[in-house]
């Protein structure tokens, strides 16, 4: 039987906390439902949290840095876009003015999203990995495709055509936020 380690043991003390918290409130749930929740004795619940008020510190970090880490991969997302269009926006252009704008001249062997399946089959596992953890709610792929390269799409487009009055790196992280607020679950 294979032993589990002191971080997964916290991990479960987290995620059950949060679960009972949720469904029965804080000051309803006690200790000694935790542990027992999570198969443990009371006393060994206290080598991993010494209180329900540490736990609750606890169970805000988690969350913070559990929803801050998918900011951070829209916001890496968001930056490479946006990197591209300053360091490469010749890549931008043609996509944009081009490759979207003379769909007849792509049709052989280029069909539909084949040309461009590499990225759009990353950003098609971005959103299925968002969902499956409970993060991003489940919607039409397309749909959450088209907003967010639809906004990126936009802002480079006003970008290039020098209507931002702020450069490009100024607007990252609102539009990361922005992004994973029309994505997130509710």
């Amino acid at each position: 039987m294979a032993r589990i380690s002191k971080e997964e043991r916290k991990t479960t003390i987290i995620s059950t906390a949060l679960k009972l918290f949720s469904e029965k409130g804080f000051y309803i749930t006690t200790i000694p439902d935790i542990a027992k929740q999570v198969g443990m004795s009371v006393g060994n619940f206290y080598n991993y949290f010494t209180s329900k008020d540490v736990l609750a510190k606890e169970l805000i970090l988690y969350i913070s840095e559990y929803l801050g880490k998918s900011i951070r991969e829209i916001y890496e997302i968001v930056s490479m876009y946006f990197n591209m269009a300053n360091e490469r926006p010749e890549m931008i252009e043609y996509f944009l003015r081009v490759y979207l704008s003379n769909r007849e001249v792509f049709g052989d062997g280029c069909e539909g999203m084949l040309c461009v399946s590499p990225f759009v089959t990353e950003m098609m596992m971005f959103f299925n990995d968002g969902v499956e953890s409970g993060e991003l709610h489940n919607q039409d792929f397309f749909s959450a495709f088209g907003l967010f390269m639809g906004y990126l799409g936009g802002m480079v487009f006003l970008f290039g055509e020098k209507i931002l009055p702020e450069p490009l790196e100024w607007y990252k992280e609102s539009i990361s936020q922005n992004i994973y607020n029309a994505l997130k679950t509710r």
